[in-house]
């Protein structure tokens, strides 16, 4: 089970909480859901150069709360602040601009920065994907990252790139190894996190485990 689960969703509740966290009722829910996607792919493109991590939202009656976690806080905020009132203006327009005034939210953007960057399975992705899109030698590029990985203070990290590696006509699956990935373990604080990379010959998936620890 742990290597067909997400095992981010498998502890949800347990040692992870939900990324959105508001209550609605059936008139309203689609809408909401609706919106944390919009706003997650506008901070995604708006911020990929500032080392995204993850996005929490919360709402409460009157007010909107976005959680940023991000690598270079600087890059988000700007030169007095300037990038940041640029990035409201922008969430403003998605969550505001169909309502009316009373129904309006205020907008509460709360900036935390990530000190262990290559603990970060997105991001750890995300750097491989530049590089095979780059035609990187892949092998290379996996050893890099768990290297650094582990070099960071983890306890285990797996890599998977499934698809037409290194341009291959048929595609297969490979896997890399360095410590322990205890799928099974509700306890482990696993962060995972997948995308495909599109490189001239084709889709090649990433999947990225980081165990970082168990949470007692």
């Amino acid at each position: 089970m742990g290597q067909k689960v997400n095992p981010t969703l498998m502890r949800m509740g347990g040692i992870f909480n939900w990324k959105s966290r508001w209550f609605a009722d059936k008139k309203h829910y689609a809408d909401n859901v609706l919106e944390d996607y919009r706003l997650r792919e506008y901070l995604e493109k708006k911020l990929s150069n500032a080392g995204l991590v993850d996005v929490s939202i919360k709402r409460s009656i009157s007010k909107l709360t976005l959680i940023i976690e991000v690598a270079r806080p600087g890059v988000v905020i700007g030169k007095g602040g300037q990038n940041l009132e640029k990035i409201k203006v922008g969430v403003d327009r998605i969550v505001n601009v169909s309502k009316i005034k009373k129904e309006k939210s205020r907008i509460e953007l709360k900036i935390e920065e990530v000190k262990k960057p290559d603990l970060s399975a997105k991001l750890v992705a995300e750097r491989i994907i530049g590089q095979l899109i780059s035609r990187y030698p892949h092998r290379r590029a996996v050893k890099q990252a768990m290297e650094r990985v582990m070099g960071a203070g983890a306890k285990g990290i797996k890599i998977q790139l499934s698809g037409r590696i290194a341009g291959a006509e048929i595609s297969r699956s490979e896997k890399y190894f360095q410590g322990s990935i205890p799928t099974q373990t509700l306890r482990a604080n696993i962060d995972y996190y997948e995308k495909p990379a599109k490189t001239r010959s084709g889709y090649v998936g990433i999947k990225v485990w980081i165990y970082k620890g168990e949470i007692v």
